[in-house]
Parts: structure tokens; sequence; C-alpha cells
């Protein structure tokens, strides 16, 4: 009885990988919220290095604040860039972050706009933010304030109140035609934006 029990166990774990794999990482990310580093890296870091973006980015902000290891900003920038490859968007703005400050890499607002503009892309409202400063001061990008007031208005509709605040300022800067522009720019990031989102949860 006890070997069929067994055998049925060992079954259950080969054809059910991914449960044991998402328990895995949900343990190593309520770790890390509850501020035990040693476990987070602990469940972490073998799913990071097996591709797992959520556990790449989890390790790489181990890393960058120093949370139960040694702070290394040239380990931050390998994990946040796997999972920012794999399409996570706070990993794609943490990179623009360490960018725009010089942390671990040459200060360079350039690559540091382009992250953000990956990860705004993908809806994350801080990065929608930071490119609409980025816009608004012609850092990394020309100097444009038809988009940074875009920026500003798509991350204010997601309810950044800074954003929102940006935005009505430099409104009053721009001519109704400008300020028009922007806003149907905006409006048609959202209805694209909610687009894929719909395409992308669609069962083909």
């Amino acid at each position: 009885m006890r070997s069929t029990i067994r055998f049925a166990v060992l079954i259950a774990f080969l054809i059910s990988p991914t449960i044991v794999f998402s328990a895995d990482l949900q343990k190593g990310l309520a770790a890390f919220n509850e501020g035990d580093y040693a476990t987070s890296l602990a469940e972490c870091q073998p799913l990071a290095e097996e591709g797992n973006a959520e556990a790449q980015f989890c390790v790489g902000r181990l890393y960058a604040n120093g949370f139960g290891v040694a702070m290394d900003d040239a380990l931050a920038l390998k994990w946040y860039g796997l999972a920012a490859g794999a399409g996570h968007a706070e990993a794609q703005y943490n990179l623009g972050v360490m960018h725009a400050n010089g942390w671990g890499v040459q200060m360079n607002d350039t690559p540091a706009a382009g992250f953000y503009r990956l990860a705004a892309n993908h809806g994350f409202v801080a990065a929608q933010t930071a490119l609409g400063f980025s816009y608004k001061h012609g850092a990394g990008v020309d100097k444009d304030l038809v988009a940074a007031v875009m920026w500003f208005d798509i991350a204010a509709q997601r309810g950044d109140l800074s954003a929102a605040s940006e935005r009505d300022d430099l409104a009053e800067q721009m001519s109704q035609d400008d300020l028009l522009k922007a806003q149907q720019a905006a409006v048609q990031w959202a209805n694209d934006f909610e687009g894929d989102v719909m395409h992308a949860g669609r069962i083909e």
C-alpha cells in the first residue's frame, strides 16, 4: 500500500512541475515582503537561474538594495536585465532608474528613457510618469511637450497624482492644438493598450 502511495506521489510530481514551481516562487516572494531575505534568496535564486522572470526580478531587488546580501549593482543589473528581456515591466523601469542615476553603469539618460518606454508601453505607471519627465526636460529624448503631456495624462488616468499635476501645469503653457494632439495620442495609446491586453487574454 505504501509503495502504491509513493508511486502515485511520484507520478503527480512528474506531471505537475508547475505546481511545485509556483509554490516555491510564491514562498520566495512572500518571504521578500516579510523581510525574510535569506529565505527569499534561497527560493528565488534557483528559479531565477532556470529563467523565471519574476524570480529574476526578485533576486535583482535583493542585490540592488542589499537585502540579505551585499549590495551589488552589477548583479542587480544582471538579474534586472534578464527579467526585462523577458518583458518584466518593473525590471525594465528599474533598469531605467539605474541608468539615469549611474548605479552600476555610466549615467546615461538615453538608455534610461528607452527602458522607461519599454515599461511604459507594458502599462507600468511609474515608467509612464518617468517618460513624461524625459520628454519634458529632453533627458535622453528630444524635448517634446506634446509627448510629455501625453505620457503624464496616461499615468494620471491610472491614478498618478504627480503626473496629473505635471500634465495640468504643462497644459497651461501649450496651444489648444498641441494640447488636443496630446490628449488624442493618450486616448489612442490607451485604446491600443486595452486592445492588446484583451487579445493577450483571449484563448485562440
